[in-house]
């Protein structure tokens, strides 16, 4: 396992993640099973496990605690709060108000009286940064954090969070958590940069693009994976942007066979070969999806297999831009676009 500093936090991390939104109903993943994959990814050096005040209602954060306990000193925990959390209007955000209140639940379901990294889950548009970033640093002198960061911020508005937290004289995000894979390489032409620029830690989620690229969707194939049962929309191969990603999918198949790679190899190298890139979270449901992801830990892609992918996928493209969480509010709802 490789192990990146965090940012400018000091913290060493590794390469690779574990990320825990499957743990629990969304992943069917029981407190054994989640208990199994924590045990099985701390052994193998993985030291960072990340989390979400909304992954399954809270399950996976009562699962996360209870697996960690014991060890609580060798992990970098990290969770998020900022999604919707129940349909009560106040309950997600970046207010004061609620960041506060999420993250004393956080520390109950995950037994715990401090996390290592708190993450607003995205941008809220009705909050100030001075708002959200004054509550953060009045929690980071509690002691009840030790450094924050974002998750899925637009380049712009990562820049503004670093210039006011520089005006106000707050603690500033020191990490950003964007989706980033083969498939989707948008953040290559801001996001990563601004991060560079700002010296930020880079987690990124979903490098296996929800299953795409982890060798089980071929053309002809059935497809199966857990994430088709909710977001069938992103898997139906009749879609032109689907069928895009078919299509990649296949000419990276065969640049990974001539690599002697996995398909899995390939997308988590190409991740973490990114010189902006701290991380790459995998999601693991089970014991033997963390063992084909684990032997990605190591991999190295040459320049040749670098360059045969930015001939498949181009630099800083998007093959399905729709599925975007960083979009900025007026483009999805005229209202805010018109006077």
């Amino acid at each position: 396992m490789q192990y990146r500093t965090l940012g400018r936090t000091g913290v060493q991390v590794s390469s690779l993640a574990l990320g825990a939104m499957n743990f629990g109903r969304i992943g069917r993943t029981t407190l054994d099973e989640a208990t199994a994959v924590v045990d099985a990814a701390l052994e193998a050096g993985i030291n960072l496990v990340d989390t979400a005040d909304v992954y399954s209602g809270g399950e996976s954060e009562e699962m996360v605690g209870r697996a960690v306990a014991g060890r609580r000193d060798d992990v970098v925990l990290a969770t998020k709060a900022g999604l919707p959390a129940s349909d009560e209007r106040n309950h997600r955000g970046g207010s004061r108000r609620w960041l506060i209140t999420a993250l004393e639940g956080s520390l109950r379901r995950l037994g715990v009286d401090h996390v290592d990294l708190y993450q607003v889950h995205r941008w809220d548009p009705s909050t100030g940064d001075e708002e959200t970033l004054s509550a953060l640093t009045d929690l980071q002198r509690a002691g009840k954090i030790r450094h924050f960061g974002s998750s899925t911020f637009p380049a712009h508005r990562v820049v503004q969070a670093q210039w006011a937290a520089r005006e106000h004289h707050l603690s500033r995000y020191v990490t950003e958590q964007p989706a980033y894979s083969v498939l989707q390489r948008g953040v290559e032409a801001d996001v990563l940069p601004v991060a560079e620029q700002y010296e930020l830690g880079v987690l990124v989620w979903s490098p296996l693009a929800s299953g795409w690229l982890s060798g089980a969707i071929r053309e002809g194939r059935e497809i199966t994976t857990s994430r088709s049962a909710f977001m069938p929309q992103r898997f139906d191969t009749s879609l032109p942007a689907n069928r895009a990603k078919l299509d990649a999918v296949e000419r990276l198949a065969q640049v990974a066979a001539e690599a002697g790679l996995t398909m899995i190899q390939l997308a988590l190298g190409f991740v973490t070969a990114h010189p902006a890139v701290t991380s790459a979270l995998i999601g693991p449901r089970t014991l033997d999806h963390l063992r084909s992801q684990l032997a990605a830990a190591d991999t190295v892609l040459s320049a040749d297999v670098l360059d045969a992918i930015d001939a498949i996928v181009a630099p800083g493209v998007d093959l399905a831009a729709h599925e975007k969480n960083d979009t900025p509010p007026a483009l999805l709802d005229p209202a805010l676009r018109r006077r």
